[in-house]
């Protein structure tokens, strides 16, 4: 299958290319300008459309982020080079409401929190996708790593082909809905194969470094961000062991999450054994504003609840078997499901116990027959181990 015949196969729209609109999610990055460039050559007429993000509280100026100025200024160079027009839409009061405040108040709470979810979950798949619609576009294809294909006559996801990049993740989130409307070309190719065709297509971007931070902490370091944001809501308190000992003084929960082992600022013990002695985060007390440290054994969790749960799958099953992520770079591992359809909140029971999983977290399912199959997730409210079982 040649190139062209591959990315309209994986577009699955009736009739010619040329027949039909579609926008393309840019962030300024060589995945989405790749995006665009192969759409454009398949036939398709295809517009560009990129995000401002940030307000003059934030201030990005990073290769490795996305939508930042300098990001869509990229964004803007290659819908020129392509002869196609490009929109971009300011959404940083939106993104302000819907993704960062949410992102501090997670992070206040001790949570830990992953905004790139809640970016698709709202500016992304809503607002640009509604624009997108207003515009004329049948489609919004975006430069993210998961394949789209159908089962039992409804658009299901499965994750990249290329599974180091696999994207899945970040979009356990998106509705049935949504996925009417969404495409994903990239889900069948390698990285290497992109950065190839950025070469080829000659973009700006080909040799841009994929973004790696959050992009609006492009220094990863989030608790300066919250000390920015939120001042006020910073207070000194206590670090306690697990055995109920006084160990010391934070400087505001921000500054930990669970599973945490660096960073603790806190010094030697003496008649303490070797294991005992490596002290981990491992619980929040937001309320208290207390830190609980103790050795790794006391992060081992085997049971924990989600909710506002996503559903990719016509399954009327409440109880099944499934694989999970827990973190975008984990391996899934066997669950047991219990699901709530009225609460919109699930019981999950690990096969074999994990280690530091923490609330804010998404807990992201997969078919355990077909692995690759997304079933949907949820967000981790509460853990059971052995300080709160």
């Amino acid at each position: 299958m040649d190139l062209n015949s591959k990315i309209i196969n994986s577009i699955g729209l009736v009739g010619k290319p040329s027949d039909h609109k579609i926008a393309v999610a840019m962030s300024g990055g060589v995945d989405s300008s790749v995006t665009a460039a192969l759409l454009h050559k398949a036939g398709y007429n295809v517009f560009g459309v990129s995000m401002h993000l940030y307000n003059e509280k934030i201030k990005v100026k990073n290769s490795k982020t996305c939508c930042a100025g300098i990001d869509i200024n990229d964004a803007k160079k290659v819908c020129d080079k392509l002869g196609i027009d490009h929109f971009i839409l300011n959404y940083s009061s939106r993104f302000n409401d819907q993704v960062i405040s949410d992102f501090t108040e997670s992070y206040l709470k001790g949570e830990t929190p992953i905004p790139c979810v809640k970016c698709n979950q709202t500016v992304k798949f809503v607002d640009m996708l509604n624009f997108s619609k207003k515009t004329g576009a049948v489609a919004l294809a975006t430069g993210h790593y998961i394949r789209r294909d159908f089962k039992d006559g409804k658009p299901s996801l499965y994750r990249a082909n290329d599974l180091s990049k696999d994207q899945s993740y970040f979009l356990f989130a998106t509705t049935f809905e949504q996925l009417s409307y969404l495409r994903f070309p990239l889900g069948d190719f390698a990285k290497s194969t992109i950065r190839d065709l950025a070469k080829y297509f000659d973009l700006n971007v080909a040799e841009k470094p994929d973004s790696q931070d959050i992009c609006f902490v492009p220094d990863g370091k989030y608790s300066n961000l919250v000390r920015k944001l939120r001042p006020e809501s910073i207070q000194k308190g206590d670090i306690y062991h697990v055995d109920g000992s006084y160990l010391g003084e934070h400087n505001g929960i921000i500054d930990y999450t669970i599973g945490q082992r660096k960073g603790i600022k806190i010094g030697g013990r003496k008649n303490i054994t070797e294991n005992d002695a490596k002290l981990y985060v491992i619980s929040i007390d937001e309320k208290n504003n207390k830190i609980v440290v103790g050795p790794k054994r006391y992060l081992f969790c085997d049971e924990f609840s989600i909710n506002e749960c996503n559903w990719i799958t016509d399954s009327e099953k409440n109880k099944f078997d499934a694989l999970v992520k827990l973190r975008n770079t984990a391996k899934p591992v066997q669950v047991k499901i219990h699901i709530d359809l009225e609460k919109n909140s699930a019981s999950v029971m690990l096969k074999n116990p994990e280690f530091g999983i923490s609330p804010g977290q998404a807990a992201v399912f997969y078919d355990l027959e077909d692995k690759n199959r997304i079933l949907g997730g949820g967000w981790i409210k509460s853990t059971k181990n052995y300080l709160n079982g």
